[in-house]
């Protein structure tokens, strides 16, 4: 086996619960990248919300919250307070992030507290079978939509990036070394990091979104159907940017802000 698989992996609690050619292990093992060319195993902890991709870190030996569903990054705030010198590294969902808990992605990224959240995005919910999600294409047909979805996609990294997040990426599972280098970059960041990953659900956003239950098929349209973001550059018509969108590092961070606030009450933090 991987001697790095060895190191971060639980192999007592293998195989995982992700259907075959889901995207999730390869964001597992970019995260476990990334931490490593950083050399921060052992300052990372890791919290995720409910849905598929939020099993990701529960393999990992570290640190993990497997909190409840929308609620990641409301316990992933409260322990980057308790715990400020801890890198804290979130896995949500597109459900999980823009629906229930939307909410507190709003607040966390006009905080700029942080936090490194990686947003798998499949399009759809897919482990409770199928229904619509608020990325899910226009004209998908699934469980809640079965005329064709007719609500505008959200579009979190520009959700969050006009909100006040001062690292804001997004790449696809067909691109696993740029999403290690963002993940990387997102936890050396001192702000809140959102970092979009697209990933393939062969099994529910194969059959509602892309017509399509070959996963290396769907990695495929990921490739052919995305450009690299660049700034001041042309948007290409039909097609998804990827890329880092912003990366601001003169941003207060919210910790930041809250100690000088007691500094100048007098309040030295314990």
């Amino acid at each position: 086996m991987n001697k790095l698989y060895e190191k971060y992996i639980k192999t007592d609690s293998l195989p995982t619960l992700f259907c075959p050619g889901c995207g999730n292990g390869i964001i597992q093992v970019a995260a476990m990248n990334a931490m490593e060319d950083l050399g921060i195993k052992d300052e990372v902890a890791c919290v995720s919300g409910i849905g598929c991709s939020s099993w990701i870190p529960c393999y990992y030996k570290l640190d993990v919250m497997h909190t409840m569903h929308g609620r990641a990054l409301a316990f992933a705030e409260g322990l980057k307070l308790a715990q400020p010198d801890k890198k804290i590294l979130v896995f949500t969902g597109d459900g999980d992030c823009l629906a229930i808990g939307g909410n507190h992605l709003m607040h966390a990224a006009a905080r700029n507290i942080d936090l490194t959240v990686v947003m798998v995005n499949n399009y759809i919910y897919g482990m409770t079978g199928g229904q619509k999600s608020p990325a899910t294409p226009k004209g998908s047909v699934t469980k809640t939509s079965p005329f064709g979805s007719i609500d505008e996609p959200i579009d979190g990294c520009k959700l969050v990036s006009a909100l006040g997040a001062s690292y804001v990426a997004r790449w696809t599972t067909a691109h696993p070394v740029q999403l290690a280098k963002a993940i990387a970059e997102g936890m050396e960041h001192k702000g809140f990091s959102f970092i979009e990953v697209l990933s393939q659900c062969p099994v529910q956003a194969g059959k509602s979104v892309f017509g399509e239950k070959d996963p290396a098929a769907i990695m495929k349209r990921y490739k052919e159907g995305t450009y690299l973001y660049k700034e001041g550059g042309e948007p290409v018509e039909g097609k998804i940017p990827i890329g880092v969108f912003k990366h601001d590092t003169n941003a207060e961070e919210y910790i930041e802000r809250v100690e000088r606030r007691l500094r100048d009450q007098g309040i030295e933090r314990g």
